[in-house]
């Protein structure tokens, strides 16, 4: 029996949950259908009214309750129009097969509008194809009104209950949001501190790619909470408790940029400090300050007060005293690593002060720019322009588009050909295994056919072991709950609770046996079709659009060092348009390593020097650490003679960044410098008093060395 405490443990964990909402509004509104229909005796509007639920579900975005609105009246209106347009045109095969395409075109593209858009796009999609089934199986000899109706009063009853969670909890998602955040950091410290170990034989290179790896999580997780924050405050000062979650997203973006900072090469710590035990103290306190970030989740999800680490100002203490040790040692390391390790020490001292300190972690000067860049468009032109801009083959989302659009059309034709009867899961299943790359489509077709496998198992004892038609209300309750807690990440099992959903809600019609077995066929036919369409049109595959992905990733560190190095001649300032190039020196990283993985799953004839690439991810990103303890230590630089001189490397190393950037795009590769000249431009040093300005010139010399090795990484890609 589990103790008390193991219970509470539980409670506290389920309570805290982001999926927690979500699954008690699905919850409430399935029994609500039922509840209505069985009380009024509209029995046949259980089904379709529970659909149009999912649907809406599926459409719903993290927003506040004023876009909420907006948004869910944007989403009824296209429920309503994909819906009367389904049941009008469905009885006329060839010009439905061509109004299905255009529409599917259509909503794809709608979502180069922004997120909220693509979302609202992909459960209207999800609600025509509802509609199909609901129109062709449940209710065959429907007219035109007693489909959509049920359907689209699921949707409202789901949106009403949705908007009024929202007004009475404005808070959750930013909560949740930032919870994520403080989860990924933790995760990212724990990696990051590997890398300190003074172990013979560590591969600190799989150590670093690793590392890239998680940024990439990082870096959603702050875009993520980035929107949700714009959200609230919109065109308002921030106040209150929303003011507060911006100063904490603000701290999370300092202390993601200190941990993600790299002071000197690890393996070079390593194996000078192999017998001494500061490295293991740099260790043991990122672990600490790990627990730390997951006790801030925690502590945001259950909201109440972060329990405070006593034992970090005790290991800090101690890290701090093994240093002033070094420095007192026989044997004195060399300036250069004592310099690191000192800034190392600060930075780390500096996260500690961040977790630790719950006032406003960034006091802004009067002036000074807190405000956020808002990705959605400003107008309806500037929508307008979104889309028009994605309307060429260049295009992911156009190839995308028409790829889907091409695909369902053809699981349309191909339903007459086999059986008209169930053939709509065809298309279901089609539309939502078939993913914009290779890769994550290739994944998401094992995860639906084996689910869809188990759900229909499950179905057929379910029906045998429980026949009455109670249980099996609760059942189709608890299998629509499953499928939203699982569905983010446990797609198999969502894919067999929504299977399960499915052969209860048929059984209710009197044909649950029926059902099952067409469920799997066309599940495989839909996946067949998924399959050929992301391999035969219009592929995307990754490595065409590499080289403008690695340029990318150059040119994003050249602005954000540009950024940096202008902050150590003028004083440190956190304004938007430095927090806009570290954003996008991150998101520019995080994408090439979302590219990389994806490449990793495609045909091997269409991959490109992999190993090749795994090694410039890791020198990049190594690379963009060295960038980010220059930006974790920006500080005005006193003497003139210094800050010419950091002027004058920085600007080196921002030309260098971009004329090898520049290679990248150009027909005509420039040719690179020799070895000599390489080495005459690295920054020096000698002659430069200012402290600040040594740590400044010694990053910049680590930041050249890096560009140099991924140069000739790039040289060994386009051989190959």
């Amino acid at each position: 029996m589990p103790s008390h405490a193991s219970l509470i443990h539980h409670w506290q964990r389920l309570r805290g949950s982001d999926r927690v909402a979500e699954c008690l509004r699905v919850l409430i509104a399935l029994c609500g259908v039922i509840l209505y229909c069985l009380t009024t005796h509209h029995a046949s509007a259980m089904i379709p009214a529970m659909l149009g639920v999912i649907a809406c579900a599926l459409a719903e975005t993290e927003d506040h309750w004023r876009s909420r609105l907006s948004t869910l009246l944007i989403t009824l209106i296209c429920f309503a129009g994909v819906a009367f347009t389904v049941e009008w045109l469905l009885p006329y095969p060839l010009v439905f097969a061509f109004a299905l395409a255009l529409m599917t075109f259509v909503l794809v593209m709608l979502g180069a509008i922004s997120a909220r858009y693509a979302t609202v796009a992909g459960g209207t999609l999800i609600l025509a194809v509802y509609t199909m089934i609901g129109t062709d199986q449940l209710n065959p000899s429907a007219d035109l009104l007693s489909e959509p109706a049920p359907l689209l009063a699921g949707a409202v009853w789901y949106g009403l209950l949705s908007l009024l969670w929202a007004m009475l909890s404005p808070q959750l998602a930013v909560r949740h949001a930032l919870a994520r955040v403080f989860d990924t950091l933790a995760d990212y410290l724990e990696n990051k501190a590997a890398l300190f170990t003074p172990v013979h034989g560590v591969d600190r290179d799989a150590l670093a790619l690793t590392l890239a790896m998680q940024n990439e999580r990082v870096v959603e997780a702050l875009n993520d909470t980035r929107i949700v924050l714009i959200d609230r405050i919109g065109m308002r000062r921030p106040r209150g408790a929303t003011a507060a979650r911006l100063q904490l997203y603000f701290k999370a973006q300092d202390i993601h940029e200190r941990i993600s900072s790299s002071h000197y090469p690890y393996a070079a710590l390593a194996e000078a400090f192999y017998h001494s035990d500061i490295l293991f103290r740099c260790e043991h306190l990122l672990r600490l300050q790990a627990r730390h970030c997951r006790q801030h989740a925690d502590a945001l999800r259950l909201r109440r007060a972060p329990i405070g680490g006593t034992d970090m100002p005790a290991a800090l203490s101690d890290l701090r005293a093994a240093l002033d040790a070094l420095r007192k040692d026989t044997l004195v390391p060399p300036h250069q690593l004592l310099r690191s390790l000192d800034a190392l020490g600060r930075n780390i001292s500096a996260i500690q002060s961040l977790l630790e300190n719950e006032a406003p972690p960034m006091a802004h000067a009067e002036g000074e720019d807190s405000t956020l860049q808002n990705p959605g468009p400003q107008s309806l032109r500037e929508a307008w322009q979104r889309i028009s801009i994605q309307l060429t083959p260049h295009s992911s989302r156009f190839r995308h588009a028409i790829r889907l659009a091409l695909a369902l059309m053809s699981g349309y034709g191909v339903l007459h050909l086999i059986h008209t009867r169930h053939g709509y899961w065809i298309l279901l299943t089609t539309l939502l295994i078939c993913q914009p790359s290779y890769g994550a489509t290739l994944a998401r077709m094992l995860q639906r056919v084996l689910g869809t496998v188990m759900g229909v198992i499950i179905g057929w004892a379910t029906l045998r072991l429980l026949p009455t038609a109670p249980w099996q209300l609760l059942l189709i309750v608890l299998s629509g709950v499953t499928f939203f807690a699982a569905r983010l990440r446990r797609y198999t099992i969502a894919t067999a609770a929504i299977t399960l959903f499915v052969v209860l809600c048929f059984n209710q019609a009197g044909n649950g046996y029926e059902v099952m077995w067409p469920r799997l066929l066309d599940t495989l036919i839909g996946a067949g079709i998924a399959a050929l369409s992301i391999y035969l049109v219009l592929p995307d595959w990754q490595g065409r659009q590499l080289d403008q992905i690695l340029s990318n990733t150059l040119r994003n560190d050249a602005r954000y060092l540009q950024q940096i190095i202008a902050q150590y001649i003028h004083g440190k300032r956190d304004d938007l348009a430095y927090r806009i190039a570290r954003r996008e020196a991150h998101n520019a990283d995080a994408a090439l390593s979302g590219i990389l993985a994806n490449m990793l799953r495609e045909p091997g004839r269409q991959r490109r020097g992999n190993e090749d690439l795994l090694r410039f991810l890791t020198i990049a990103h190594t690379m963009l650490g060295h960038i980010s303890a220059l930006g974790a230590h920006r500080q005005a630089i006193d003497c003139k003679q210094a800050r010419d001189t950091v002027t004058l490397a920085g600007n080196l190393a921002v030309a260098k960044l971009e004329h090898l950037a520049d290679t990248l795009t150009t027909p005509t590769p420039a040719p690179s410098a020799a070895p000599e000249t390489e080495q005459s431009m690295t920054p020096h040093t000698d002659g430069v008093n200012d402290e600040t300005a040594r740590l400044v010139l010694g990053q910049l010399a680590l930041i050249l060395a890096h560009r140099d090795r991924l140069a000739s990484v790039i040289r060994d890609i386009q051989a190959g």
